[in-house]
């Protein structure tokens, strides 16, 4: 697919069909988020791919206001949820060729290991638009942090960004609501061209 026509395409799907991906399908997507940026190629990340449905089924707990708010979710054959590594950035910045060997977080403008696992989990949104499927990111909310490090023995260091299903489309995926096309912000809203106010 041209890429002008993946991006056009992406939109968050939440409806799938109880139908399986084969093995390929899922390496690529997989694949997919090892190429995205990361500062000093730092890699600060991780991803926790769920493919079995035993283990699919105790991740959804963990999701409770998405389950009820669209149980059809929970037919995405693939769940993977990306997560941060903080101190590998910390550390990748004190090493000789970047020096900043007091690993104080206060250096960084940003939380790049937020940011570059975020454009990780992009990838594999994108990718999925390539092999023709749906998918979703969704959040995980605070309260259920604690419980799903537990039950998947997440280390402490790595934080969860959010989750992303993946899978193919059900048949009957309802149209997007027209309220999502009028509130999309026109590019003329949003950028600035050359300073703060100037646009056109």
């Amino acid at each position: 697919m041209d890429f002008s026509e993946v991006v056009r395409r992406r939109r968050m799907i939440r409806h799938y069909a109880d139908k399986p991906l084969a093995p390929e399908v899922i390496e690529r997507v997989l694949d997919s988020a090892l190429r995205a940026p990361s500062a000093g190629f730092s890699q600060g990340w991780a991803f926790l791919a769920l493919t079995e449905p035993a283990d699919r089924a105790r991740f959804w707990p963990f999701v409770p206001r998405r389950v009820e708010q669209t149980p059809t979710m929970q037919d995405a054959p693939l769940v993977v949820v990306p997560l941060a590594h903080k101190a590998a950035y910390l550390e990748r910045y004190a090493e000789a060729d970047k020096g900043w060997e007091d690993r104080a977080e206060a250096r960084w403008p940003a939380p790049y290991w937020y940011i570059d696992t975020g454009m990780a989990a992009l990838l594999m949104l994108l990718s999925a638009v390539d092999e023709g499927l749906g998918a979703c990111f969704f959040g995980i909310m605070p309260e259920q942090l604690d419980g799903f490090r537990a039950e998947f023995g997440i280390p402490e260091e790595y934080a969860p960004i959010g989750g992303i299903c993946v899978g193919y489309r059900a048949e009957d995926v309802p149209p997007q609501p027209a309220r999502i096309a009028e509130r999309r912000r026109d590019k003329e809203d949003v950028v600035h061209r050359g300073q703060w106010g100037r646009r056109g």
